[in-house]
């Protein structure tokens, strides 16, 4: 029997997968359906105008974006919700994950999952929106598993698009195992068209997930992709790149951020340098580590393009 293809959402990773990313990476790799901005929050009132750049309509390429918001309450929730709706977005993603202390300490995030009250409040603002398309991205709770399923009940009320839920703890952050048994008690409850993620980094993985879960509508991944760019179109084709097309697709990516941070980026050559650095985090394995050393020692951008130029890929 001839399983289908399921829609491959990208997960939004703070400082890695912004407008520079997204554009670049439909361009020269491509299979996912749905890119995501990094959340956009309000800090002492205000929008970062980082955050503003990235979902400007004008700064993005992609055929399919839904931008972020994390909130803890519904006031600054209506706030970040006018600001997509005046750049014409129809459809909001509700960051329900976010693990980091800083962000959940203040019960944004997964930090808000052990107080359902406080969800049902935030999550008003669906309701309170018809004609706006809303997703919720989140985990199995802050502290215990089952704080996903004390909130089945007011998630199944809402006219939600999708759930897509990473089966760890916010306390957790992305250490240890997924808990799929987790994942399948919420799967039970919850009503909604539900999207896994959490560890997705090959196509056996999404093919495994997929088996175990077969009424899943679509896998998310972040930093699965961050590591191989190519994962969702080797997954919706079937079949690996050769090292020569991965190798012709990564530099194209490459070059695409590069050009794209050269305009943004005022700051000068190591504000730069250091920006681009970043774009080779997650492909250390793949480059292997006497390439990205070259590529991260490097104090110059003449330096770190003969890095850059040395790459070979014989690991992939």
């Amino acid at each position: 029997m001839t399983v289908s293809k399921l829609p491959v959402h990208l997960a939004p990773l703070q400082g890695y997968t912004e407008a520079a990313y997204r554009n670049a990476h439909q361009i020269a790799f491509g299979g996912i359906t749905t890119y995501y901005t990094p959340f956009v929050r309000l800090e002492k009132g205000n929008f970062r105008n980082k955050d503003v750049r990235d979902i400007l309509p004008t700064n993005n390429r992609v055929e399919h974006l839904v931008p972020q918001l994390l909130a803890n309450d519904l006031s600054k929730a209506e706030s970040i919700l006018a600001l997509f709706i005046e750049h014409n977005y129809r459809e909001v993603d509700i960051n329900l994950g976010c693990p980091f202390p800083m962000i959940a300490k203040r019960h944004n995030g997964s930090g808000i999952l052990p107080y359902p009250e406080e969800v049902k409040a935030l999550l008003s603002i669906i309701e309170k929106h018809p004609d706006i398309d809303f997703t919720v991205k989140m985990r199995l709770g802050w502290e215990h598993p089952d704080e996903c399923l004390a909130l089945a009940e007011i998630l199944n009320t809402l006219p939600l698009k999708h759930i897509a839920m990473h089966p760890r703890l916010g306390k957790q952050q992305y250490k240890g195992e997924v808990d799929l048994d987790g994942f399948a008690a919420f799967a039970e409850q919850c009503k909604h068209q539900l999207i896994y993620n959490g560890d997705i980094e090959t196509i056996e993985d999404i093919e495994r997930i997929q088996r175990q879960f077969p009424t899943l509508s679509g896998i998310m991944t972040g930093r699965g992709l961050l590591t191989n760019p190519a994962l969702a179109l080797e997954y919706t084709q079937g079949e690996k790149l050769s090292e020569e097309d991965y190798l012709k697709r990564l530099r194209e990516l490459h070059k695409l951020v590069f050009e794209q941070y050269e305009k943004q980026i005022e700051g000068g050559d190591a504000q730069l340098l250091n920006k681009l650095k970043t774009f080779w985090e997650y492909l250390h394995p793949t480059i292997g580590n006497k390439n990205w050393k070259r590529i991260n020692k490097s104090s110059s951008l003449d330096k770190y393009w003969q890095g850059v130029n040395q790459i070979d890929i014989s690991s992939y």
